[in-house]
């Protein structure tokens, strides 16, 4: 018997979640730009509840911010990220239900994960 990986509704996360609300915190904290979130709750294809996406202007805000979102996740929610990848133009921390994905800005326009994703509830946090 297989075991479904889909959470059900009664323990998927919100954008009134303490761990999302910890995130956008963290991100603001360190001056992430166009800070925008994605609900991926009601597409069937989805990896996590919720993308987050920002931009930054350079690679040491990046690192900033990744780290910044560690330390209050850990601190404020008992949470550490499953995985973190970083480079110097795309950053993510991934969360399970939350990914956080920190652009250059120049990268974000390529990529358009919010373009990719437009079946998505979006909000804007700034």
């Amino acid at each position: 018997m297989i075991e479904s990986t889909k959470q059900t509704k009664s323990n998927r996360l919100s954008r009134s979640s303490k761990l999302f609300k910890t995130i956008i915190s963290a991100i603001e904290e360190k001056k992430g730009n166009n800070i925008v979130s994605l609900d991926l709750k009601k597409i069937d294809e989805a990896v996590a509840d919720f993308f987050i996406i920002c931009d930054v202007q350079s690679h040491t805000q990046m690192s900033a911010i990744l780290t910044n979102i560690e330390k209050r996740t850990a601190e404020e929610c008992d949470e550490k990220a499953y995985h973190r990848s970083e480079s110097n133009e795309w950053s993510l921390s991934d969360y399970i239900n939350i990914v956080i994905h920190v652009f250059e800005v120049n990268q974000r326009k390529f990529y358009d994960i919010e373009g990719l994703w437009m079946d998505a509830d979006r909000k804007e946090h700034n």
